[in-house]
């Protein structure tokens, strides 16, 4: 199947960084979200993003002109499922992402493929509660999506072979590398990743270390461009929490319970770089550690 139009749902970090390199690579894109006001601070901030690549001379002015003209905000549903593609961007909670789903049902045209960028709930059960199951997937990107490299594609068990094969073609289309998963909880980067931060929030619990010590020793003991915690707060600490919750939940085994400092931040509303405290305080001019 060829994609010509594209919508995405969720104008937060993740959905409007999809919008962005889904108009690169020359896709009209539609852009949702529950609030204008959403709608229009992705769009600032997307302006601000490619200003600042046009004075380093990485992205002409016609190239950032052309971008932003082939992405329409809009809150209209009908309009979203007129796409040959939808991508669904919302929060890690799947009460949510089925609820889109399912408002979006009566406006999805016959030929139109639903995926979900969840980090780690089951494609399988997603597609299960739409009326598509064949047309659906999971295409995951990683955060910032048009910085990084990576996608992970997951089938649904009964995810077709020209869905696959449509999805696959857009990764490449997009420049980008892309992996399969099989569809268990956390898939294969979080399933690996999240636990090393719920153990570096451990290490810290358990006072082996504090905030500074483990992100260095990670950095410069095992070369990460980021340590642990600070990757935490880029991520958001309830978007890892959620995690660690699916898979806890998903595969039964202990080792994945959540660390009980990191859920205390969560509870606190620390969610990280994104509202300012994390395991890192971000209102003033220089992170400081909390702990």
């Amino acid at each position: 199947m060829s994609l010509n139009t594209i919508s995405v749902i969720g104008a937060g970090q993740m959905g409007i960084g999809i919008a962005q390199v889904c108009a690169q690579a020359g896709y009209n894109v539609v852009l949702n979200d529950v609030s204008d006001e959403a709608l229009t601070r992705a769009m600032s901030g997307l302006d601000e993003r490619l200003t600042r690549l046009v004075e380093r001379e990485r992205l002409s002015r016609e190239d950032k002109e052309g971008i932003e003209a082939r992405i329409d905000p809009s809150r209209d549903y009908a309009q979203l499922g007129a796409a040959d593609l939808v991508i669904e961007a919302a929060s890690e909670n799947e009460a949510v992402k089925s609820g889109i789903f399912k408002t979006l049902a009566p406006h999805l045209g016959s030929h139109t493929i639903l995926a979900s960028n969840t980090s780690s709930l089951s494609i399988t059960r997603l597609a299960a509660r739409t009326d598509r199951p064949e047309r659906f997937m999971g295409v995951h990107f990683m955060n910032p999506v048009p910085v990084m490299q990576l996608v992970e594609l997951i089938r649904g068990i009964a995810t077709d072979q020209a869905t696959f094969e449509t999805c696959r073609e857009l990764v490449e289309r997009l420049g980008k590398i892309a992996t399969v998963s099989e569809d268990f909880p956390g898939f294969i980067v979080n399933r690996i990743l999240i636990p090393m931060i719920n153990e570096a929030a451990y290490v810290l619990y358990e006072g082996v270390g504090s905030v500074e010590s483990i992100d260095r020793s990670m950095r410069l003991g095992a070369n990460h461009p980021m340590g642990p915690l600070e990757l935490a707060d880029f991520i958001g600490l309830d978007t890892c929490v959620a995690i660690m919750q699916v898979l806890h939940e998903g595969l039964a085994d202990t080792k994945y319970r959540p660390c009980p400092l990191l859920v205390k931040y969560v509870e606190a509303g620390w969610f990280g770089r994104k509202v300012g405290r994390g395991f890192y305080d971000y209102r003033g001019d220089v992170p400081v550690p909390t702990r």
